[in-house]
């Protein structure tokens, strides 16, 4: 099993409903040990009158490798009906983003491990910092 890092963030309907049917998603590959606490932030970068987020961290164990990981995230989004437009950090039903899988490095067209901003968002740095995680 690989140690996993998912960051959830929504700002559109009903946010914690969103979060919470994403975190039961998710325990369909992903071995969930830790969940943040919830927390309301500002939109980062996003067009004017962007409502505010609610974002999260699942740390978790998977037996996916990272792009397998990438696609299940993808098809939790598409089922609880995020639509993508292009424009980017546009509000979103839900965002879930891949920051951490074990050791892993990857730089492809899809996908960047460790997660190209993670240290530049405090609503990822925030709620990791709570997980207290003691891994390398």
């Amino acid at each position: 099993m690989t140690s996993v890092l998912i960051a959830l963030g929504t700002n559109l309907g009903d946010r914690r409903y969103h979060i919470a049917r994403a975190i039961h998603a998710l325990r369909n590959f992903v071995r969930v040990v830790r969940v943040s606490t919830i927390r309301e932030t500002a939109p980062v970068d996003a067009p004017p009158g962007s409502p505010p987020f609610l974002n999260a961290v699942v740390a978790g164990y998977t037996r996916l490798s990272p792009e397998s990981m990438l696609a299940q995230l993808l098809n939790i989004e598409k089922r609880l009906g995020r639509v993508r437009r292009g424009l980017p950090n546009e509000p979103r039903v839900i965002d879930l983003d891949l920051i951490f899988h074990g050791a892993h490095r990857r730089h492809t067209r899809t996908l960047t491990l460790p997660h190209p901003r993670y240290r530049e968002r405090e609503f990822v740095m925030t709620p990791m910092r709570e997980l207290r995680l003691d891994w390398r």
